[in-house]
């Protein structure tokens, strides 16, 4: 995947935005976070990683917001407003009427007015790590220090930050992480990028928001806590709350697979189809030995064997077809096998 050859260009009012694609199907457009580069992004395995198995399934469109990474901006203030017009921007560039937009940490607000302002454009809503009010996470003292110290020392002030966002890292994966927030913009760019973090409120857009939408967020997130993700989806009408486990905030890192599979199956992809999903770093396949399969996995199974289709389980069993598909992935990971057919023999060679 190339980051440089594919980047094109979409003009936003001052702001030209850099943007690229990769992948085919219907569109999914990441919101951004607090700092992007889509160069060095593909240079990160996490996010690297997060992006080629989104692309697996989706058409992913990414961005470099207003005052990051390659987006030429001019000098100013970077407002909401002027975030969503960016994305308005690139989904016009792509030719893309609508989109299921997928954005974590300050990208949920953006995405939340984009969704509310231009309810047309965004056919779903994923948010992760999802905040409304940057003034809620944290009292203001806090914040000042925060990014008076990024400013000061982007080195020091770098390793606070990955404690935060990243704190059950290895000491090799934290080295990673800071050479990758050192590569993707300067003291003075992260610290105006942290300040916009903390200035951003959403809150009157959520009631507006009509898009199907899925909250998902670390038990243990320090950096944007729990209350502040579940407080998102209350506001949000019909919104759905999934609480993963973990600690990290960003979603390329921790469980990015257990992630990815709910974002995914929430964007319409069958799920029987993420079982063999990966995480970085691991060697291929589905692990094996997680515990044995459920009574309901092996009948979904047995009926599989028989020749059974989705549909056709799902009404003998009175279960969803989306259900009957969570049980066939379930029981493909647990037995570490690639397809449905194998779990189907696997059952049927083991009555036991």
């Amino acid at each position: 995947m190339d980051g440089t050859s594919t980047t094109r260009h979409a003009w936003s009012g001052s702001d030209d935005v850099a943007w690229t694609e990769l992948g085919e199907g219907e569109p999914l457009l990441l919101g951004g976070w607090w700092m992007s580069h889509l160069v060095h992004d593909l240079e990160y395995e996490p996010i690297r990683h997060f992006i080629e198995t989104l692309a697996g399934s989706r058409r992913v469109i990414r961005m470099d917001p207003p005052g990051t990474g390659l987006t030429r901006s001019p000098r100013g203030a970077i407002t909401v407003a002027r975030h969503v017009d960016a994305l308005t921007a690139v989904l016009d560039a792509a030719g893309v009427d609508a989109a299921t937009v997928l954005a974590g940490s300050s990208g949920a607000p953006v995405a939340i007015e984009l969704a509310a302002r231009h309810p047309d454009r965004v056919d779903r809503m994923i948010l992760s790590g999802a905040y409304l009010r940057g003034t809620d996470i944290a009292p203001q003292a806090d914040r000042d220090a925060l990014v008076d110290l990024v400013r000061r020392s982007w080195g020091v002030g770098g390793r606070v930050m990955s404690d935060v966002f990243f704190p059950d890292a290895t000491p090799d994966e934290q080295h990673a992480y800071l050479r990758h927030q050192r590569a993707s913009g300067s003291s003075e760019a992260a610290a105006a990028a942290l300040a916009e973090v903390y200035a951003i409120d959403a809150s009157a857009a959520a009631g507006a928001v009509r898009a199907p939408t899925l909250v998902m967020h670390r038990r243990g997130d320090r950096a944007i806590p729990l209350p502040l993700g579940a407080g998102t989806a209350a506001a949000i009408p019909g919104a759905e709350l999934r609480i993963l486990d973990g600690t990290a905030h960003h979603p390329w890192h921790g469980d990015s697979r257990a992630l990815l599979q709910h974002a995914l199956a929430f964007a319409g992809v069958d799920p029987s189809e993420l079982a063999a999903m990966r995480s970085p770093g691991e060697s291929g396949g589905a692990p094996r030995g997680e515990g044995p399969i459920s009574a309901r996995e092996r009948q979904v199974l047995l009926l599989v064997a028989r020749g059974r289709t989705d549909a056709q389980i799902a009404d003998e069993l009175f279960l969803s077809v989306h259900t009957v598909h969570r049980h066939v992935a379930n029981a493909r990971q647990k037995l570490g096998v690639s397809s449905r057919a194998a779990a189907a023999a696997w059952v049927t060679a083991h009555p036991d």
